[in-house]
């Protein structure tokens, strides 16, 4: 199969992008829905959690990715591959977080959000995916101890993902230095090996949902 192109961002304030997430009957989905969930925000083109799903056949794996082509085309390979633990859903994570999260399986137990797209210039901050109410919708899911994998290679929007957390109060850092020297899963995505490659630091830290 081709690899799809698409366009590298999108707009997710657009009108395009403003329903709220629609989850399926998650037992057609996973063949056990009483695994641990792992969701990932922003997966493009679905590697990491593909890659979760095969090393840790004991939980499952959901993608949440605002590109519809590039979540068809993850879809169709995890079905190919006949993995019954992944799956992955189109759509914008921050239209009505808390309605969203309220209809996943209630075994989550870890969200990551990793190298999401950067929105530089300061009118754009809204566009960034960790806003506080995606915060506060991730708090009310997660179980204590659940946990939360934030990464960029932009240490302004990591700083900003950081603080987002931070400031919520229902997290604590599960380390005490800045930044993790190693991902914590052992499953790099698609681009942190490019910026492993390149020599580039990776600035990621790992929280824990506090009771």
């Amino acid at each position: 199969m081709a690899r799809v192109r698409i366009r590298q961002h999108v707009n997710p304030l657009s009108q395009k992008y403003r329903q709220v997430l629609a989850c399926p009957d998650w037992a057609t989905v996973y063949d056990d829905v009483q695994r641990p969930l792992h969701l990932d925000i922003g997966c493009a083109r679905g590697r990491f959690p593909l890659k979760m799903a095969q090393q840790h056949p004991d939980w499952n794996s959901l993608g949440v990715e605002i590109r519809q082509p590039l979540v068809l085309e993850a879809n169709e390979t995890g079905d190919r591959l006949g993995l019954k633990n992944l799956h992955y859903l189109f759509g914008n994570i921050n239209v009505e977080p808390e309605k969203f999260f309220s209809a996943l399986p209630p075994t989550l137990q870890r969200v990551s959000i990793q190298f999401p797209d950067p929105w530089f210039k300061q009118r754009h901050n809204k566009r960034r995916v960790a806003q506080p109410e995606l915060v506060m919708a991730i708090a009310k899911a997660l179980p204590p101890g659940g946990e939360v994998l934030l990464q960029s290679d932009v240490q302004p929007v990591a700083e900003d993902m950081k603080e987002r957390f931070a400031e919520n109060g229902n997290f604590a850092f599960s380390h005490e230095t800045p930044w993790l020297a190693e991902n914590p899963l052992g499953v790099p995505t698609e681009r942190e090996i490019a910026c492993f490659n390149l020599h580039r630091p990776v600035y990621r830290c790992l929280l824990q949902r506090i009771p």
